[in-house]
């Protein structure tokens, strides 16, 4: 059951909680934050992804999860896209004014990734992503495709993720959520020549 608050009319925030026989979560955000974060989920390389994503996305925010870990971290990662998601659909409101695309290519030593966001409406997600490992620490790198899936699924945007070169699964992930954060971070800009203004010739998005 999900259960989200109004975003406030001051800034661009949204709180929404998520609560299953699977994962409790929480997640607080400010989409004009300056990328703070605390965040607990258990499992730390997951941890480290989100902080990614506040810091290079310039997003305040508070992620608490505790799901079904002696299972595996599937649910969990799932969960936390869902309502991370949500909660960014919540903040960004009616879009008045916002970019609405954004793209960033990101490297990390041998790695390189590219990803490219539209806040078009649509839910829609290509990813590529050849991992070089099963498992980075603790986290199945698997579940990076249902982190975005959720998250798109749920956010309404369309995703496209490519990882264009890389030999270690560390530095490629790292160049994902990187670049994921980059490119959410030009999308939600307010464009100031388009206040007032939704970017769609159709009026809506």
């Amino acid at each position: 059951m999900t259960t989200p608050t109004p975003a406030s009319t001051a800034a661009r925030t949204a709180e929404v909680s998520r609560n299953t026989a699977e994962t409790q979560i929480t997640v607080k955000l400010n989409l004009d934050g300056t990328g703070k974060a605390s965040l607990s989920t258990g499992i730390g390389f997951f941890d480290h992804m989100l902080d990614q994503i506040a810091r290079h996305g310039l997003i305040d925010l508070d992620i608490q999860a505790k799901g079904d870990l002696h299972i595996d971290g599937h649910h969990t990662v799932e969960d936390v896209g869902i309502t991370l998601g949500q909660a960014v659909a919540k903040a960004v409101g009616d879009k008045k004014g916002l970019r609405r695309y954004g793209h960033a290519y990101v490297p990390l030593d041998e790695a390189l990734s590219r990803v490219v966001v539209d806040f078009s409406g649509r839910p829609g997600l290509e990813m590529h992503v050849p991992f070089k490992s099963g498992m980075i620490g603790t986290f199945d790198s698997q579940l990076a495709y249902e982190f975005f899936q959720g998250f798109v699924n749920h956010a309404f945007v369309t995703l496209h993720i490519d990882n264009l070169k890389g030999e270690n699964a560390h530095h490629q992930a790292e160049t994902v959520f990187k670049a994921f954060a980059r490119a959410l971070r030009m999308a939600l800009e307010i464009d100031p020549r388009a206040a007032g203004v939704i970017p769609s010739t159709k009026g809506s998005l």
